[in-house]
């Protein structure tokens, strides 16, 4: 087919975006578990819709419908933990309130995804691939580094649909398609 064809279909999540000054927050958390254990920067987040495979627009229609009736929301952190796979590695584990599981399980719905797994609200904090050893180090330095992580709260205002190629583990083709500020 000449001119177009079928548009291509890429990976995409929604996140949520937490206000400016937790990021700073996060971000220098973020930057020295980087400094001494590597892995790759991305911004701080909240995935409330994990990957799936959509053309860009039908990602955008999706994402502008499940934003549309959504209200903000209060995060809270319960604890620093550290996960099993390199996309959680070491993260500020989340309350899951029903706050927090309706506006994920509304944003589910929206865009058909499925997961095998219950979801779990987490802001990450190093993406890596360590050993329990180091994963342990960089838990106990993220809680050295903010000691009040442990007791965080912030309200999320605003989404975001991202192009997230969970093979290119540099994150360096990930990027942010559109936003959305909840009302």
């Amino acid at each position: 087919m000449e001119g177009g064809g079928e548009e291509k279909k890429h990976v995409y999540s929604v996140w949520a975006i937490p206000p400016a000054d937790v990021q700073e927050r996060v971000k220098k958390v973020m930057k020295s578990l980087r400094s001494e254990f590597d892995g790759p920067e991305f911004e701080p987040h909240v995935t409330v819709v994990g990957a799936i495979e959509l053309t860009e627009s039908d990602a955008l229609v999706k994402f502008k419908s499940a934003c549309e009736n959504l209200k903000p929301y209060t995060a809270n952190v319960v604890s620093v933990a550290t996960g099993t796979f390199f996309y959680q590695c070491v993260y500020l584990l989340l309350h899951p309130t029903p706050e927090v599981n309706e506006t994920a399980i509304h944003c589910w719905n929206h865009f058909g995804y499925n997961s095998s797994n219950a979801y779990m609200p987490h802001l990450s904090l190093l993406y890596a691939d360590l050993t329990e050893g180091e994963k342990l180090r960089a838990k106990e330095k993220a809680v050295a580094l903010d000691e009040n992580f442990g007791t965080l709260s912030f309200r999320i205002s605003q989404l975001a649909l991202y192009k997230t190629d969970t093979a290119d583990k540099t994150l360096k083709s990930w990027e942010k398609v559109a936003e959305y500020n909840l009302a």
